[in-house]
């Protein structure tokens, strides 16, 4: 049983308890316009470019089988999309790395294996291993034998989601998981349909039976300014994580950057919030305090 894995990511500190390792799986419900893993979106292998290390040998063109490659104006090679099919042929002749081919093809027992060699540091810090994406939960069989291998080895599992996937993918891989992060990206439905492609009603429905099911839950929120930062969304998803019970009554904040905006450029797509610049300080503060008045403690993911 093999998956798309765009990157596995050691001694991270920031998707969960501890040091962990995060896999990336590929493929998302949600186009969210301030994604930062935009190579995660699309549910098929891709070919990016990155034209500042590019240095125009010209070997990726002569490699490609299907002719996708080809050298415009600026001498740089152009990715007709029409034609790859994301083999990754180009990005194994780049001395540079220029070409990135996002999306290798792997087995749980590659990723187990890749998980298992931090052990050690698992075990100093409390940590373990962390699904992301992309959306993990779009692979639940993977993730579901993963977890399982991790469990027997004593590795603490854990899923971070954005919650939109059915209802019965979540129950099916929430026995084998000690701790879930879930997004929470806007509570108005309009608002949530605009900015992430998806209206917000499934996600809110599997917040619930996540609580339910009494794993421990960590919701989390991507802080976009002039997006989901006003008194309105802050008022609204305070009153949404209260109707889960005391269980729900915290929340991560996570400021908006623009550190994937290179992936983008080399995926050729446009990025739509080159205008927003991150949130100041003072902000990030306001939004903290605002959500503990209303009673939910609140953390910000530096």
């Amino acid at each position: 049983m093999n998956t798309l894995v765009t990157n596995i990511q050691g001694f991270s500190i920031h998707d969960g308890p501890g040091i962990r390792t995060v896999v990336f799986f590929k493929g998302c419900g949600l186009e969210c316009t301030w994604c930062s893993n935009p190579e995660c979106i699309s549910h098929l292998p891709e070919v990016g470019l990155v034209k500042r290390i590019c240095t125009r040998c010209g070997k990726c063109a002569e490699i490609c089988p299907t002719g996708a490659l080809v050298f415009g104006e600026d001498k740089f090679p152009r990715i007709d999309r029409t034609l790859c099919n994301g083999c990754g042929e180009c990005s194994e002749v780049c001395a540079y790395d220029a070409i990135v081919r996002y999306g290798k093809q792997m087995s749980v027992e590659e990723i187990y294996d890749v998980v298992y060699r931090d052990k050690m540091f698992y075990d100093s810090s409390g940590g373990g291993v962390t699904v992301s994406g992309g959306e993990a939960l779009l692979h639940p069989e993977i993730v579901q034998e993963l977890f399982n291998k991790c469990r027997e080895a004593d590795v603490h599992t854990c899923i971070e989601t954005s919650g939109y996937v059915p209802s019965t993918l979540i129950l099916q891989v929430l026995s084998c998981t000690d701790y879930v992060l879930f997004d929470l990206k806007h509570l108005d439905a309009e608002k949530h349909l605009l900015y992430t492609g998806k209206p917000n009603e499934l996600i809110l429905t599997n917040a619930r039976i996540v609580i339910e099911s009494k794993v421990e839950t960590l919701f989390r929120m991507p802080l976009i300014p002039g997006i989901n930062d006003d008194m309105q969304n802050i008022s609204d998803t305070a009153a949404f994580l209260h109707s889960l019970g005391n269980d729900a009554c915290r929340i991560e904040l996570m400021p908006y950057h623009q550190l994937g905006k290179g992936k983008y450029e080399s995926l050729e797509r446009e990025y739509t919030l080159s205008d927003i610049t991150a949130p100041e300080p003072e902000q990030i503060e306001w939004v903290k305090t605002t959500f503990e008045k209303s009673g939910i403690t609140c953390m910000i993911s530096r």
